[in-house]
């Protein structure tokens, strides 16, 4: 009887994982993942900055960087009340309705911050296919439109998610092999068939960010048929250096992302170590050094950061 009811249950609450099989070991945590926000937030927060004073900075490419920043800040504070209930209060345990809410927010940002980098390839293929028409082609309205329209495809992409997880009986386990709810995850608990939501998933992968690092991909291969058929070297070295920030950040996202999906897709027998590793390695990756890329890069923003600490050193 007694298992009988148990197999019969329906979780009404998750439980979040701090370090698989070390829970005592969770406040010790809170100092590196306090670093790390603390960082991802003083990083961006500079280069928000730093393209806001600076009046040369006013061109497509850092308007594209700013909506990169704040997709990256949005995508790991996101996470923050689940990292902070864990490992500063050692309370695990997430309500049902706020972890779906918390699963659409990740996978929103997600795919907002995979449609970003396809907009930051597309405005470097102008600006290297067609200098001269470059600020006319990408203006201030087409640059919201791009915006606009990432993030409205994002919301529409993640949407049916929390609805179809909301469907499932979860009566096997509630406890999540990661500190934050991600589809994947909350799926394989389930008691019930998976095969929509796995069918969801997989779709979401190949269409939108699979796509999405095809369109990069192709752009990539435009742009390097562009800049060979440019006479100086000097002058390929040049255009090729505008793109280095940008690949940088591509592969900071989708290397993770790549490896998070395998390890979920086929890495059952791997240590919970690894996918909780894995996990949160795609979460804050891409936010605590995408500001270093672009700050190291880049040279006008670079620039500008000398400056202000150079002002400051003198006003003191």
């Amino acid at each position: 009887m007694m298992n009988f009811n148990i197999s019969n249950a329906n979780y009404h609450t998750f439980i979040l994982t701090g370090i698989p099989g070390m829970p005592d070991k969770n406040p010790w945590m809170v100092f590196p993942l306090g670093f790390l926000y603390t960082l991802t937030l003083l990083g961006n927060s500079i280069i928000l900055a730093v393209i806001k004073m600076d009046q040369s900075l006013h061109e497509p490419m850092y308007y594209f960087l700013s909506i990169l920043v704040l997709t990256d800040v949005s995508f790991s504070m996101s996470t923050l009340p689940s990292m902070l209930s864990i490992f500063w209060f050692n309370a695990p345990e997430i309500a049902f309705d706020a972890c779906i809410t918390e699963m659409f927010f990740i996978h929103r940002f997600g795919v907002v911050e995979s449609g970003v980098l396809v907009s930051m390839a597309f405005d470097r293929f102008v600006a290297i296919q067609n200098l001269l028409h470059y600020a006319s082609i990408l203006t201030h309205g087409v640059i919201g439109e791009i915006g606009i329209t990432v993030l409205t495809w994002a919301v529409c992409v993640v949407f049916p998610g929390p609805f179809l997880i909301k469907r499932l009986p979860f009566c096997r386990s509630n406890v999540l092999s990661h500190s934050y709810c991600l589809h994947q995850a909350a799926t394989r608990l389930a008691c019930a068939s998976t095969h929509v939501n796995s069918l969801y998933g997989l779709i979401i992968v190949i269409f939108t960010l699979g796509l999405d690092a095809f369109i990069i991909l192709f752009s990539y291969v435009l742009i390097l048929k562009t800049v060979l058929g440019i006479a100086s070297t000097a002058e390929r070295l040049k255009a090729l250096n505008t793109c280095l920030s940008h690949v940088y950040a591509v592969l900071l996202f989708y290397v993770p992302l790549i490896g998070v999906t395998m390890i979920h897709r086929s890495g059952k027998h791997l240590s919970p170590v690894v996918h909780t590793l894995m996990a949160n390695i795609y979460l804050l990756l891409p936010s605590v050094l995408n500001p270093t890329v672009y700050s190291v890069k880049t040279k006008q923003i670079r620039r500008q950061i000398i400056q202000v600490f150079q002002r400051r050193k003198n006003s003191t």
